[in-house]
C-alpha cells in the first residue's frame, strides 16, 4: 500500500474492522521512533491470519491502538521444508535464521553436534530475528525457532515421511548422488565449523530419509551452506520453482 510503508508484527488476531492494541515495545517503535500519528496507516501481520491495513487510532508513548482495515495479502504458507543447524558466532547465527525465514523455511532448528561451540541458545531472540525478517520480506508467515536439541536426539525421533538433505562436504564429485526426488515434506541439515564428526556421518548416512548432498566443489562457510541449500532446494521443489 502506497500510504502504508511500516509493516508490523503484532501476536494478536487480526480481522476488518477489529481494534489492535499496541504495547509498550510497539508503541515506542511505531509513535516515538517512526513518528506516526493518529489517522496513519501501517500493515499488520501475525503470521496466521494474512496481512491487513491498520488505521491508527490513539498514539500514545508507552500504548496505542489501530482500527483493522482490510486484508491487503492472504496467509501465504511456505513448503514444508525445515531448515537444521549447528549454532555458530552471535551474528553469523543470526544471520541464518534471518535467511532462512526470508527464503521460505517453515521450521528453524538448531541441533547441538560433536563440533558445536555453544551449548545454548537465546530462543526468544532467534525468534525475534524471524519476526523481523518476516516484517521486512513481505511474507506472511513467521517460521517456528525451535529450542536446541542435540543432534543424536533429532534424528532418533526423526519423521519418517520426512526427507533429510545431509549437505556433506567430505562428498567427492564422483560420489555425489543427483539431486532427489520430491517428497514433499523435507529438511536441510547444515554442520557447523569444522564439520560433522565421523560417528555422526554414518549416523545421518544410516537414516533411511537421508540423502547426502554436495554443494559444490568449494568447501562452504556454514551461514552460506544454508543460504546455498535453501536455494537449490526452493528452485527444484519449492514455490520458486
Amino acid at each position: 500500500m502506497a500510504d502504508a510503508k511500516i509493516r508490523l508484527f503484532v501476536d494478536q488476531p487480526l480481522e476488518r474492522g477489529k481494534p489492535v492494541a499496541f504495547n509498550r515495545d510497539a508503541a515506542n517503535y511505531l509513535f516515538n521512533v517512526m513518528r506516526l500519528q493518529r489517522g496513519d496507516r501501517l500493515l499488520l501481520i501475525n503470521g496466521r491470519d494474512g496481512e491487513f491495513l491498520a488505521e491508527i487510532g490513539e498514539a500514545g508513548k508507552r500504548a496505542g491502538t489501530a482500527e483493522v482495515l482490510e486484508l491487503t495479502k492472504p496467509l501465504q504458507e511456505p513448503p514444508d521444508l525445515w531448515l537444521l543447524f549447528a549454532p555458530i558466532k552471535k551474528t553469523r547465527t543470526d544471520f541464518i535464521v534471518e535467511k532462512a525465514a526470508e527464503m521460505g523455511a517453515r521450521r528453524i532448528c538448531p541441533v547441538q553436534t560433536d563440533f558445536t561451540n555453544a551449548d545454548r541458545i537465546r530462543q526468544d531472540r532467534l525468534q525475534a530475528h524471524a519476526v523481523e525478517a518476516a516484517e521486512q520480506c513481505g511474507g506472511t508467515y513467521v517460521p517456528e525457532v525451535a529450542n536446541l536439541a542435540k543432534l543424536d536426539q533429532v534424528l532418533a525421533e526423526w519423521p519418517e515421511d520426512r526427507q533429510l538433505w545431509f549437505c556433506d562436504e567430505t562428498l567427492a564429485e564422483a560420489q555425489a548422488p543427483k539431486l532427489p526426488d520430491d517428497t514433499g515434506r523435507a529438511a536441510i541439515i547444515i554442520g557447523p565449523e569444522g564439520g560433522f564428526s565421523e560417528r555422526e556421518r554414518e549416523k545421518l548416512r544410516a537414516l533411511p530419509q537421508s540423502v547426502p548432498i554436495r554443494l559444490g566443489p568449494r568447501i562452504l562457510r556454514a551461514d552460506t551452506a544454508a543460504v546455498a541449500a535453501l536455494a537449490l532446494w526452493q528452485n527444484q521443489f519449492g514455490d520458486w520453482a
